[in-house]
């Protein structure tokens, strides 16, 4: 079956289509129903059944012929070491972990909080936590601890889980004082923690309520699998809300199980035994996907990489684990390849190492620049699949179906909706536009399986936030179009489409044409007030290493080609040449931020932020051309 009688069938006999993809789980009970429908829009998957997320990840292929497969192979420039560990020896750590958490009286249902860097206890830690029915969430390891003592009020965690530190080029984050803090400032306070003492920088316990990790598993016999229902929360991961307080999207276990399995060979084209590897970090949700949990349910190896895509200790290390793993598919952020790209034009590192086994890199977190794409698609010689989804989803939206049926690539789309997604582009009063026109992306209810059924303790807010602008429909929060093949575009955040004197323009049409001047890195377009056209566009532009021609220069060149490309109807006169730009921790740039700093407006220093000096550069920038005023 190609990708057009797949899609139909999924949308023809969802029933059908879902028990089917479910044979492929090891159930303690076989779901009998896939869809559950509860009324007012909120539905579930497989609630009938009893599974266990930990046994499909781990024990089966140790029962089944792969103990000696590695699981994980952990590769960390930062610390100059690479270990690999087989299927069997995971099964023994996970268990013994999973004995530790049970002994600090963590029991199925109960929260659990991971606040880890990228190591493979990491992983072991959320895989002990499925193990035994616990919820776990993980924070990104090294978040303030203003941050994380928000998150443990909300999920109320009997446990946390975290290390002595994390490491950074040339720093170490220290996590104890963040997580003393944490739990300082939150009202809710945690049983224990179980700390895992880095030899880089060990912490000091706190008596009475830290227990060191190999203490923890030697003062407690291992774990066995735990039978939980089909809709036991497997975890809660806690998206920054455009408002104040974090989400915390859900995502029940078995449709997790079915849903993540069926992506590793239809969109990431791998066989159980291959080598995958997502470039990501286990605090976000292809961290959760495709670092700990698809690869693994899927009987694929995952690569845990602790390093930078430059300087850890140079521009070729993604090529070198690649080359040095044998690494089949490719998984990271398009930020990450600009900044690979910035620091090597013309691609030299790759010549350095064999890539012959890669099949393919695969692109998400932000759009996909047309530039980046065609670099990659050149240094590389392999194809560049760019796709779509959310944290809330938990997998593709919209993509490529490669192992399934390789569809042509269209530059500037992640290709096509996957099945279970009915995905529609509506006008502000909920109604379809016709192909080719912007609109806001949709998606028809009820949602497949392996996305979120609800907010963690917030149905209203889960109702505001997704369901009631389009009745009947998930409210995705991207604006974009579908063309006559139905390939889907994303132009933007809705809120990063802005109206210049009544037009309504996507500023990342106009990212698209900067990017293409062959002098830019990198750069984002913002919607700034304006007295006489309500909002004005504002380019930001990072040079490609070695440019050193005059600034006005370029940011003229700049104005020309969005005049050229996009029309005068932009009134795109305003670039600046800055450093850097600020950026999340995965990469996402804060553009928001960046609309308040220049319109004088109050703004709450965003959580996720990577580096808060960088709002101070671009406050300095603006003020050269008369915003930011203060």
């Amino acid at each position: 079956m190609g990708y057009a009688d797949v899609y139909k069938a999924a949308q023809d006999d969802p029933e059908g289509f879902w028990l089917e993809q479910a044979n492929a789980i090891d159930w303690i009970e076989a779901p009998q129903k896939a869809l559950f429908d509860r009324g007012g829009d909120l539905y579930e998957w497989y609630a009938d059944a009893k599974v266990n997320a930990c046994y499909n990840a781990v024990d089966r292929h140790v029962e089944q012929g792969r103990a000696e497969q590695a699981a994980i192979i952990y590769d960390s420039p930062i610390t100059d070491t690479k270990e690999t560990i087989t299927f069997a020896e995971l099964q023994t750590r996970v268990s013994r972990l999973a004995g530790a958490i049970a002994g600090q009286g963590v029991t199925a249902g109960d929260r659990v909080i991971i606040y880890m860097p990228m190591v493979p206890e990491a992983i072991e830690a959320m895989l002990a936590c499925a193990r035994i029915g616990a919820v776990h969430s993980v924070v990104f390891g090294g978040f303030a601890a203003n941050e994380l003592a928000v998150r443990i009020d909300d999920c109320k965690p009997k446990l946390v889980i975290a290390a002595s530190c994390g490491l950074e080029p040339g720093r170490t984050v220290e996590y104890k004082p963040l997580l003393d803090g944490a739990i300082d400032m939150a009202e809710h306070k945690p049983d224990s923690c179980i700390i895992l003492q880095r030899p880089q920088h060990p912490c000091t316990l706190t008596e009475g309520r830290d227990v060191e990790w190999h203490a923890a598993m030697a003062a407690n016999p291992p774990a066995d699998c735990v039978a939980v229902a089909g809709n036991h929360p497997a975890y809660i991961l806690y998206t920054s809300g455009t408002t104040g307080a974090p989400k915390g999207v859900v995502r029940h276990t078995a449709g997790h199980l079915v849903a993540l399995n069926w992506t590793m060979k239809n969109i990431y084209d791998v066989d159980p035994g291959d080598v995958f590897w997502a470039a990501s970090d286990v605090g976000w949700v292809v961290g959760h996907s495709y670092i700990a949990y698809g690869p693994l349910i899927h009987g694929n190896t995952t690569v845990v990489f602790e390093g930078k895509p430059v300087g850890t200790p140079d521009a070729g290390t993604f090529w070198r684990v690649i080359s040095e793993h044998n690494v089949r598919s490719f998984f990271t952020a398009p930020t990450a390849i600009r900044a690979v790209k910035r620091e090597d034009p013309k691609g030299e590192y790759v010549a350095k190492y064999d890539l012959s086994g890669l099949r393919a890199l695969y692109l998400a977190g932000e759009r996909a620049d047309p530039d980046t794409i065609e670099w990659a698609q050149k240094v590389l010689g392999k194809p560049v699949y760019d796709h779509w989804w959310q944290t809330e989803t938990g997998w593709t939206i919209a993509g490529n179906p490669a192992g399934r049926e390789a569809l042509p690539v269209k530059i500037g789309s992640p290709t096509v909706p996957m099945p279970g997604y009915d995905v529609q582009i509506l006008d502000e009063g909920g109604n379809p536009v016709p192909r080719g026109e912007l609109g806001a992306i949709a998606i028809k209810l009820p949602l497949p399986p392996g996305t979120l059924p609800n907010l963690w303790n917030a149905e209203d807010r889960f109702r505001k936030s997704y369901l009631t602008t389009f009745p009947g429909y998930y409210e995705t929060g991207d604006a974009g179009m579908m063309d006559e093949d139905g390939y889907l575009y994303i132009m933007a955040r809705t809120d990063d489409v802005i109206n210049v004197a009544g037009h309504r323009l996507s500023t990342g049409a106009m990212e698209e044409v900067l990017a293409g001047h062959p002098d830019v890195a990198e750069c984002a377009v913002i919607g700034v007030s304006d007295a006489l056209k309500g909002q004005a566009p504002m380019g930001f532009v990072c040079l490609t290493k070695g440019v050193n021609r005059p600034h006005a220069e370029i940011t003229a060149e700049c104005v020309k080609r969005v005049r050229d490309q996009i029309g005068p109807v932009a009134a795109f006169k305003l670039a600046l040449v800055v450093d850097r730009l600020p950026k999340t921790r995965s990469g996402k740039i804060l553009r928001a931020t960046m609309v308040k700093i220049a319109d004088n407006q109050d703004f709450k220093l965003p959580a996720t932020i990577d580096d808060p000096a960088i709002l101070d550069e671009i406050r300095t920038a603006l003020q050269t051309i008369g915003y930011a005023k203060g």
